[in-house]
C-alpha cells in the first residue's frame, strides 16, 4: 500500500495542497472519488434550480475556473474526469476564487494535468431491493486532450429504483381510538437518461474558451397499492399512480481574453425544462370505483443568462473583480385538477390560480475587492445591486419591481502555523420560486397547496466564523458557527384555498457545523480513517395561526454522520452511520413531521484487481429501519391549539444491495 503524501501549506494565502499521490491509497477511479476523500471537506454541489449563474455556485472550481455548465451537478462533472487526470487539489477560502465564492469558508481547486491523449471512465451498477428485483444502471465518459484543447463526452442512465412497504394509522386525539388503517406498497423508479458534450481551450493566462451542451430525459414512476380499513365502514382498495416526464436542455459557454492587465470573461447560458406530471388517486370498493381525484401539471421553464466579468490580481496590492449579470426567466404553467364521481367521470375543480405565466428580467452589477493586510491577514469585500422586474399573467395578475443592495465582508487569518480562521458578514436575498405562484393539489396527502402571486423574497443578514487546522499529520478538523437575521421569512401563510407559500415576519437562526477527518494509523489501525460531520441549528419565527414562536417549516435541528474506512492495498472496507431529528412543516390545519429512524447504517467492501478497475459491494439501511412521518391535524385549523387527529406513516425499503464496477481506460 502506497504511503500517502503529507498535506502542506504552500503559499501566503494559506491554501492547503494535496498532491495526487496523497489519494493513491484510496485507489480513486475518478475526480469525485478524490474530492470525497479530502480531509475535513464536504462537497456542496450548488443549486441548479437557482435562476441566474452566479448564485448557483457550489464550492469547487477546476483549474481555477468554475465549470460553465449549470444543470450538470458538480458530482456529475467530477465523475466524468478520470482520477489519473488530477495533478493536485488545493483547498482555500472562497475569496481566492472569484465573486461567486466570496465568503465561503472552503473552496476546492481541482488542478488537472496537461497530459495528452484519450482516457475515460465506465461504470455499471446493479441494485437489488428487498423483493428481489434487479435494477441495472450505467454510464461512460471519454476525455480527449489534443494540444491546447480538451474534449469530453458522456452518456448513460442513472436511476434509483426500489420497493418500499409500510402502513398509515389514523387515530383520534386525545383518545387515540383507531379511525382508519392503510396497508401500502410503493414501487418507485426515479431515472434519467443523459448525454453531454463539452470543449475547452486553454491558451494560457486569460486566454481560454469553453463550450458545453447537455440533454437529459427524466422518468419518475410511483405505483401504490393501498388496502384501507376504516372503522365501521367498508374496506377499500385505493390505488395511487404518479408519472413525471422531464426534458432538460442546456447550451452554454464562456470566453476569456486579456484586458487592461487582467482578464475579461463573457459567459452565455441558455436552459429549458419541459415538465409533465400526471397523477391519480382512485378510491374503490371491491374493484368498483366510488370516487377519487386526478391532476395534471404541465410547465415550461426557459432561462437565458449573460454574465460579463473583468478581474485583475495585484492591482496596487488589490485583487479586483467588476461585473454584471443579466437574466431572463419565464415559466408557463397549467394545472388541471378533477374529482372523480362514482361513475368514473371527471368533475373539474377550479383553483384560484391554475394557469399562469411568470416572467422576470433581472440585472446584477457587482464589485469585489480583496487584499492582504499583513502576511497572515486578508480582507475581502463586495457589493452587489440586484434589480428585477416581475410580471404574473393568467388567472392572477401582478407586476412589481424589486431592488436590493447585497454587501459582504470577510477576514481570513492564518493564525500561527496550523490554524486558519475566517469571519464574514453578508446580506443575501432569496429567489422566488415561480411554482409558488401557481396552486396545485397533493393527492397523496389529500391537501391543496395554494398559489400566491404576492410572495416577496426573504432577506438575510448572515454572520459566521469558521476555523480549521490539520491534526495528526494527514487529518483535519473544521468548525463553523454563526447567526442569521431574517426579514420577511418565506414559509406558509393563510390563503383563499387553505394555505400556501407566503411571508411571515422577522426570524432568526443560530447554526453550527463541524467536520473531522482522523487517520488511525498512529493507534495501530493501518490504513484506517475516521470521518464525521455534524450540523445543528435553531430557528425561530412567529406562527401566523398560533402567534407562538416555532421553527421554520421543514427545518431539522440536528443531523450527523460518522464513517470508518480502512484501505489495505487491493482491498478496502468501511461502515457509516447517520442520524437526524424531526423536520416539521406547518400547514393551516396540520403539522407534518418527517424523520428517518435512528441510526441508519451502511457498509461497503471494495476490491481493486488492477489500478484501473474497482469492484464495490454496498449494503444500505443494514439496520433495516423505516422512515416515519407524523401528521397532527387541527379542526378547523391551527387557530385551535388542541389537535383532534394524528396520522402515523411508516415506510421501509429494507436492506438494499449494490454491486458497482468502475473501470478507467487510457
Amino acid at each position: 500500500m502506497a504511503s500517502p503524501a503529507v498535506a502542506q501549506q504552500v503559499d501566503e494565502r494559506g491554501r492547503t495542497v494535496y498532491d495526487a499521490a496523497y489519494f493513491t491509497a484510496f485507489a480513486p477511479s475518478n475526480a469525485l472519488d478524490i474530492v470525497n476523500r479530502i480531509p475535513g471537506f464536504s462537497l456542496s454541489t450548488g443549486n441548479s434550480d437557482v435562476r441566474g449563474f452566479g448564485g448557483a455556485a457550489g464550492n469547487l472550481v477546476i483549474d481555477g475556473q468554475r465549470p460553465s455548465s449549470k444543470s450538470d451537478s458538480l458530482e456529475t462533472i467530477l465523475s466524468r474526469i478520470p482520477a489519473n487526470r488530477v495533478l493536485r487539489v488545493e483547498v482555500g477560502a472562497g475569496d481566492l476564487f472569484g465573486a461567486e465564492y466570496s465568503g465561503k469558508p472552503q473552496v476546492v481547486n481541482l488542478v488537472l494535468t496537461a497530459t495528452g491523449g484519450l482516457s475515460g471512465t465506465a461504470e455499471v451498477e446493479i441494485s437489488r431491493d428487498y423483493t428481489g428485483d434487479i435494477h441495472p444502471v450505467g454510464s461512460v465518459s471519454a476525455l480527449l486532450r489534443s494540444g491546447k484543447s480538451t474534449f469530453n463526452a458522456s452518456a448513460g442512465y442513472r436511476a434509483s429504483a426500489y420497493t418500499e412497504e409500510g402502513y398509515d394509522r389514523l387515530v383520534s386525539l386525545p383518545e387515540r381510538d383507531l379511525i382508519e388503517y392503510r396497508r401500502k406498497i410503493n414501487d418507485i423508479t426515479d431515472g434519467q437518461y443523459f448525454g453531454t458534450l463539452s470543449w475547452a481551450h486553454d491558451d494560457g493566462a486569460n486566454r481560454s474558451a469553453h463550450l458545453n451542451g447537455r440533454i437529459a430525459r427524466g422518468l419518475y414512476r410511483l405505483g401504490q397499492t393501498n388496502d384501507v380499513t376504516p372503522v365501521g365502514e367498508p374496506v377499500r382498495d385505493d390505488i395511487y399512480h404518479q408519472r413525471i416526464n422531464v426534458w432538460d436542455y442546456e447550451l452554454g459557454g464562456d470566453i476569456t481574453r486579456p484586458l487592461a492587465g487582467g482578464g475579461l470573461k463573457l459567459i452565455l447560458l441558455g436552459t429549458r425544462r419541459d415538465w409533465d406530471n400526471f397523477e391519480y388517486n382512485h378510491n374503490r370498493i371491491a374493484s368498483q370505483q366510488i370516487g377519487g381525484y386526478e391532476q395534471s401539471v404541465i410547465y415550461r421553464r426557459d432561462e437565458a443568462v449573460a454574465r460579463l466579468v473583468w478581474s485583475r490580481s495585484n492591482w496596487n496590492g488589490w485583487n479586483v473583480e467588476l461585473g454584471t449579470e443579466g437574466a431572463f426567466n419565464r415559466l408557463d404553467s397549467k394545472v388541471k385538477l378533477n374529482s372523480i364521481d362514482s361513475n368514473g367521470n371527471p368533475v373539474p375543480i377550479d383553483l384560484s390560480v391554475d394557469e399562469a405565466v411568470v416572467t422576470e428580467y433581472r440585472a446584477e452589477p457587482f464589485v469585489t475587492l480583496g487584499r492582504s493586510l499583513t502576511s497572515k491577514l486578508r480582507m475581502d469585500m463586495g457589493l452587489t445591486y440586484e434589480g428585477s422586474r416581475l410580471t404574473v399573467t393568467g388567472d392572477a395578475k401582478a407586476e412589481r419591481s424589486l431592488s436590493y443592495l447585497k454587501p459582504k465582508l470577510s477576514l481570513d487569518w492564518q493564525a500561527g502555523h496550523k490554524w486558519r480562521v475566517q469571519a464574514s458578514a453578508a446580506r443575501t436575498v432569496a429567489q422566488l420560486n415561480f411554482n409558488d405562484f401557481v396552486g396545485a393539489a397533493e393527492l397523496a396527502n389529500d391537501r391543496v397547496n395554494g398559489g400566491n402571486p404576492d410572495l416577496v423574497p426573504q432577506r438575510v443578514w448572515t454572520f459566521r466564523a469558521s476555523a480549521e487546522r490539520p491534526i495528526f499529520t494527514n487529518g483535519r478538523i473544521f468548525v463553523e458557527g454563526g447567526y442569521k437575521a431574517f426579514t420577511q421569512v418565506q414559509d406558509r401563510v393563510p390563503l383563499e384555498e387553505g394555505d400556501g407559500p407566503g411571508n411571515l415576519g422577522n426570524g432568526r437562526q443560530f447554526f453550527a457545523t463541524g467536520a473531522l477527518t482522523l487517520p488511525l494509523g498512529q493507534w495501530g489501525i493501518k490504513g484506517g480513517q475516521l470521518t464525521g460531520n455534524i450540523s445543528w441549528g435553531d430557528t425561530r419565527v412567529r406562527d401566523p395561526y398560533t402567534h407562538q414562536h416555532r421553527h421554520f417549516s421543514g427545518y431539522s435541528s440536528l443531523g450527523a454522520d460518522l464513517g470508518f474506512r480502512q484501505d489495505l492495498g487491493k482491498f478496502a472496507w468501511g461502515v457509516d452511520a447517520e442520524v437526524g431529528t424531526w423536520g416539521t412543516s406547518f400547514w393551516r390545519s396540520e403539522e407534518d413531521s418527517n424523520r428517518m429512524s435512528d441510526p441508519e447504517f451502511s457498509a461497503f467492501v471494495e476490491y481493486r484487481p488492477t489500478s484501473k478497475t474497482t469492484i464495490k459491494f454496498t449494503g444500505q439501511n443494514l439496520s433495516d429501519i423505516p422512515a416515519v412521518r407524523r401528521r397532527t391535524f387541527f379542526t378547523p385549523d391551527r387557530y385551535n391549539l388542541v389537535p383532534n387527529e394524528e396520522e402515523y406513516r411508516v415506510r421501509n425499503a429494507h436492506i438494499q444491495l449494490f454491486l458497482t464496477l468502475k473501470h478507467n481506460f487510457g
